[in-house]
């Protein structure tokens, strides 16, 4: 995509212009008819937008090929993108935009789990329907929300165990401050405990902060085994080189880094050397669909620097809806809701098979463990198939019967009937 194309995306998402249809091409046949509109309310700038333009793209290119293809029902997708600018504020003032002025039929929106968490409780307000496209630290028990992205049961539960297996049970966690990193660390802590480790340290870290001389400190001092690394945002990710200038020479694990930022690819080798992440896509898989997916997004998007699972998360999500309002044969959220509760919701995604769980309305996964070499090339010692997200339904949430529009954790389960 050109400079200029960019930034006239990023300006008619500033305003609510629509994307479609200028864009996107969608066949003249299907112009007359009633669109199906869906609001795009993702960080296109701002310290998170390195990880989210790809959303807007695959969003883009999923609603393409869809409308080329006959639309959804004989209804093209219409683009509603407003640019949040990693702003939560943002986030609450364009949500209440797009379902009171442009009422949209479903919103695509967040990054930070924090974006989330500002714009639930408006999306919940006014009966919106909503899909997060995001890895995150799980719990969210809302029949208004659909979680394409892998949660920690899936990934902390198959990487925390393979790496206290390999490399000790002596573990750092090194945080972003706020829900996503306190909850996560929450669930990295219950898995040492439950493997037979303990935890050397813990740090939360603010965001915005990109200095880490201390915390490299801390780290050295406490001599732990591995350093689970849960950063967010450009300033944050300063740590890997600082931490490779200082010699920390020690293994990482995480759930969030490399397969969100493409660090491996932004920063120098070996900053990044020996760390393992869990998911669910990232464009080195190399499977037929996602050799398949990733050449389409690059022909329609040469410049994208790198094909993420947010990016797979969005293109999916966008089948995803098409399949449940055409079962449906309605866009009202509780007729989908209907379709979602068969349990039957699936499709290949370029990672694998996903479902949608009808109890949490999260999704199962194919759980990749990607390791960045000491040149930053990517290896994947192991896969885990079918990994569902077990442990909101095991813990009580069942939306199918009741809807707390909530979030939960292994310290504040659900309530007991």
């Amino acid at each position: 995509m050109s400079k200029s194309v960019l930034r006239g995306l990023r300006a008619a998402a500033l305003t609510g212009t629509l994307v479609l249809g200028s864009h996107l091409g969608s066949p003249s046949a299907l112009a007359a008819e009633n669109p199906i509109k869906l609001g795009v309310l993702e960080d296109q700038s701002g310290d998170f937008a390195a990880a989210t333009i790809g959303k807007v793209h695959a969003i883009q290119l999923a609603a393409d090929e869809i409308n080329k293809a006959g639309g959804i029902m004989g209804r093209p997708i219409e683009l509603v993108p407003y640019d949040t600018q990693s702003d939560n504020t943002r986030y609450q003032e364009f949500m209440r935009r797009v379902l009171q002025r442009d009422k949209v039929d479903v919103v695509f929106a967040g990054f930070s789990s924090a974006s989330r968490e500002a714009y639930r409780p408006i999306v919940d307000q006014f009966n919106g329907f909503a899909f997060y496209n995001n890895q995150y630290e799980g719990g969210v028990c809302d029949g208004h929300m659909i979680v394409t992205g892998a949660v920690p049961e899936q990934q902390f539960s198959t990487l925390i165990p393979y790496m206290m297996e390999k490399y000790g049970k002596n573990v750092y966690t090194l945080a972003a401050d706020y829900n996503f990193g306190q909850i996560s660390a929450e669930w990295v802590r219950k898995i040492v405990k439950e493997n037979g480790g303990k935890m050397a340290g813990e740090e939360f870290i603010p965001l915005g902060v990109s200095q880490f001389s201390q915390s490299i400190q801390n780290i050295q001092k406490a001599k732990p085994d591995f350093v689970v690394t849960l950063l967010v945002g450009t300033a944050q990710a300063s740590y890997y080189e600082q931490a490779a200038s200082a010699n920390v020479n020690l293994p990482m694990a995480s759930s969030v880094n490399v397969g969100q930022g493409y660090e491996h690819k932004r920063f120098k080798p070996p900053s990044l050397k020996d760390m393992y992440v869990t998911t669910n896509y990232i464009e080195e898989i190399d499977s037929p669909k996602s050799k398949e997916f990733y050449a389409k997004f690059k022909a329609k998007f040469p410049s994208e620097p790198y094909v993420n699972q947010e990016a797979e998360n969005s293109y999916l999500a966008v089948y995803l809806y098409k399949q449940m309002v055409e079962r449906a044969k309605s866009t009202k959220r509780e007729d989908i809701r209907k379709v979602i509760a068969m349990g039957d919701v699936c499709m290949d995604a370029p990672e694998g098979k996903v479902c949608i769980d009808p109890k949490s309305q999260h999704m199962s996964h194919t759980i990749y463990l990607a390791k960045v070499g000491a040149d930053h090339s990517i290896s994947f010692p192991k896969t885990w198939e079918d990994i569902k997200p077990y442990w909101l339904g095991e813990a009580g949430c069942d939306l199918t019967k009741k809807d707390p529009m909530a979030q939960y954790t292994p310290s504040n389960p659900p309530p007991k009937p």
